[in-house]
């Protein structure tokens, strides 16, 4: 052995292959391979070791682990990057010099990419001069979902190996490739079987040594400047700007676009002069709020899955065969998503007609798969054979977890709880799916209220990732960890929260439609209520979330909640979501609410503002007043803030990671702005506590509390 560090070592290889240097990545206390500043570091003395090696003739990098390696380690940027430039500077030099002595080896060099090859990882590879990759593995430069780009030489190397295009492509867009695709574009070299990657990548370096393949020429493109004159240069990054641009505002996520302008500064530059360039730049990013948004979201993501996964192993027995009652639109989604995932599941009505939609609603979302070649005819029909349609108890009466997805309505759950109880077994899991009625209240009628729970999925059931795990003060911890459990077997992003009206997503969403409404009602137009709200971020508007939800759906929560929190919900007026119901106007599921609804001529929805919605209002609300952007914002979104400030204060859900997690992937809320928590803290608790007392004469709705007011009076944050 050369070099034998914690991280990497390096070792001669003899017989066929003597005279390569295998380097060989591989972190002794981690599960996975990354870098941080130990690997780094350690790489470099495993590069000196090298260079005082005699008769070496290549040199061939591998991965110890099932993947290569994954990327930076995240969790210590953040430290990084909130210290002085010089200091991150200097750590992106470093790199970016190691990088360089395997680019500049006096012999040839290839990496075997087993596995993921992502970020960082995918930049040290570039620095060797071919890469061999397994059909398995997946490459790319993610950067951008973080709110960055390439730091460790990628915005240079990539457009000179495979062309502006689709270097703007990979890095402004920021998607994992699969291996054809990246020997498509020249990416990678080679595309083997997993169990000949490193037999391949060792071949290809003698034949290298050999003199069979000239591998200087091959890195001679990656030292210079681009090959292209300056119309070919000017037409390409224009074209490029204006397209990333139309798909991530700069403002909001700033990342993408200037990766594009750091490629196009540095493409008539040297590597010295490029790599200086990105490395000024990505300091630049990496101090924006958006990249510390969306790292915090990263961070937070993991935060998320480990709180999961310490609850399933909490589980005794993990869920197999589940059981769904109620076959509508959400039941019928819960099946498909169930059996998706390999588990067998009985989905059982009282009517055929329900069993039926649901039966068509998976039966539908499969199909869609198959169009889309992301699934077989043959792989379609065994998902739905694990859907096992019933209108008895029969197949629910051996199943580990049943959910109920009957209409919500306390009367009607509490008659299907009490019946299937008696019908499943002692140790079954009972959930009650309801976005909104007390899971203590729905335990009244059970035998065994210590095996129920509730599970709160969002529609439509495939498409949306949370699921809120609610427990009541009688919920066994058994009962949560294998209803998380469940979740986890699902593919779902799982929060365990405290009962409470609304649980955790819906009860801070109805204070933001309260200010919505509460808006209305002072002459505020809905259809700027919406454009200042989607231009903030959100995926759309109040007005249109409430077309999306259903208004009926709407309304009925929000009676509910106002009823549970009258001191700040309950209203002495009628509010236009309310005059929609009263009128029929139900939103999208009957082409009519805040807007109308309608397909053009080729077949493709159409929305806009509808006449009869402001004539139905007109009555009920105040005249016609402009706001400014700035009180929109405010008044609508400080209700959030102040509710989530009270969740937390009562427990109910762990932490401010979660909190905003669960709006993250339960609401669609911003993710350049990294969650309610974390735009508190990027504006400043002083900051947001002065915002929130200017609307004082609105009610308690804009009361921060106590705990918010603390943590400003001593400048203080969530995270």
């Amino acid at each position: 052995m050369i070099f034998e560090g914690k991280s990497v070592s390096i070792r001669m290889l003899d017989g066929a292959h003597s005279g390569i240097a295998e380097l060989i990545i591989d972190l002794k206390e981690e599960s996975v391979n990354k870098f941080d500043t130990k690997t780094i570091s350690e790489l470099g003395e495993a590069l000196d070791a090298l260079d005082q090696q005699d008769g070496v003739n290549g040199l061939v990098m591998t991965s110890g682990k099932p993947v290569f390696i994954v990327g930076a380690d995240i969790t210590e940027f953040t430290d990084m990057f909130s210290r002085e430039e010089s200091i991150v500077a200097g750590y992106l030099t470093k790199a970016n010099d190691t990088f360089n002595r395997i680019e500049d080896a006096p012999y040839p060099t290839v990496v075997a990419i087993n596995g993921y090859a992502l970020g960082g990882g995918f930049e040290v590879a570039m620095a060797f001069d071919y890469r061999v990759c397994a059909d398995s593995a997946r490459v790319g430069l993610p950067e951008a979902k973080l709110g960055l780009f390439p730091g460790f030489g990628g915005t240079c190397r990539l457009p000179r190996m495979i062309g502006i295009d689709n270097a703007v492509e990979w890095i402004a867009g920021g998607t994992e490739q699969k291996p054809e695709a990246a020997l498509k574009v020249g990416a990678v070299d080679a595309v083997v079987a997993l169990d000949q990657v490193r037999e391949a990548a060792l071949d290809l370096c003698q034949q290298a040594i050999a003199g069979k393949l000239d591998y200087k020429a091959k890195r001679a493109p990656k030292l210079q400047a681009l090959e292209h004159n300056d119309t070919e240069i000017v037409m390409a990054f224009t074209t490029c700007k204006a397209q990333v641009a139309s798909k991530a505002n700069p403002k909001q996520m700033p990342a993408p676009l200037a990766s594009v302008e750091v490629m196009e500064k540095a493409c008539r530059e040297d590597r010295a002069a490029a790599l200086k360039i990105e490395t000024e730049e990505f300091i630049a990013i990496s101090r924006t709020p958006a990249a510390a948004a969306m790292i915090g979201i990263f961070i937070n993501d993991q935060a998320m899955a480990k709180a999961a996964k310490k609850w399933e192993k909490k589980a005794d027995k993990k869920p197999a065969k589940a059981g769904v009652l109620g076959a509508g639109i959400m039941g019928g989604g819960i099946a498909y998503q169930t059996a998706l995932k390999g588990m067998s599941v009985a989905m059982k009505d009282i009517a055929q007609e329900g069993i039926d939609l649901g039966l068509s609603e998976a039966s539908k979302l499969l199909s869609k798969r198959v169009d889309k070649g992301r699934m077989t005819a043959k792989k379609m029909g065994e998902v739905l054979n694990r859907i096992v349609p019933t209108l008895t108890y029969g197949p629910v009466q051996d199943v580990d977890i049943v959910v109920e997805a009957v209409v919500e309505n306390p009367k009607v759950k509490h008659a299907v709880l009490a019946e299937v109880e008696k019908e499943i077994a002692d140790d079954a899991i009972l959930a009650s799916n309801t976005s909104s009625i007390s899971i203590s209240y729905l335990a009244e009628c059970l035998q065994r209220p210590e095996n129920f729970v509730g599970m709160h999925f969002f529609n439509p059931v495939h498409a949306m990732p949370l699921v809120e795990v609610i427990y009541s003060e009688k919920s066994s911890e058994e009962a949560i960890a294998r209803t998380v459990a469940y979740g986890n077997a699902m593919g779902k992003k799982v929060v365990v929260v405290k009962d409470c009206p609304g649980f955790l997503v819906n009860r801070v969403l109805f204070p933001y439609f309260a200010g919505f409404c509460q808006l209305l009602k002072e002459g505020a137009d809905f259809q700027q209520v919406d454009k200042v709200m989607e231009k903030w971020g959100w995926p759309m508007g109040p007005a249109y979330l409430a077309d999306v939800v259903g208004i009926d759906t709407l309304v009925h929560a929000a009676d509910v909640m106002a009823e549970s929190f009258p001191d700040r919900l309950s209203v002495d007026y009628k509010t236009a979501p309310h005059v929609m119901n009263e009128n029929n106007r139900l939103g999208q599921k009957n082409g009519m609410g805040f807007y109308n609804y309608g397909k053009d001529k080729r077949g493709r929805p159409t929305k806009e503002a509808a006449d009869e919605a402001y004539e139905l209002i007109k009555p009920h609300v105040d005249a016609r007043k402009e706001f400014s952007e700035e009180e929109i914002l405010e008044r609508m979104m400080v209700p959030m803030c102040t509710e989530m400030g009270r969740c937390l204060d009562e427990g109910i859900v762990e932490s401010a990671a979660l909190a905003d997690m669960s709006l993250i992937y339960g609401l669609g809320f911003p993710v350049f702005r990294g969650g309610v928590c974390r735009w508190m803290d990027q504006i400043g608790l002083e900051a947001f506590v002065a915002m929130a007392e200017k609307y004082q004469g609105l009610g308690k709705l804009y009361e921060p509390t106590d705990s918010q007011k603390a943590l400003a009076s001593g400048s203080k944050t969530y995270f």
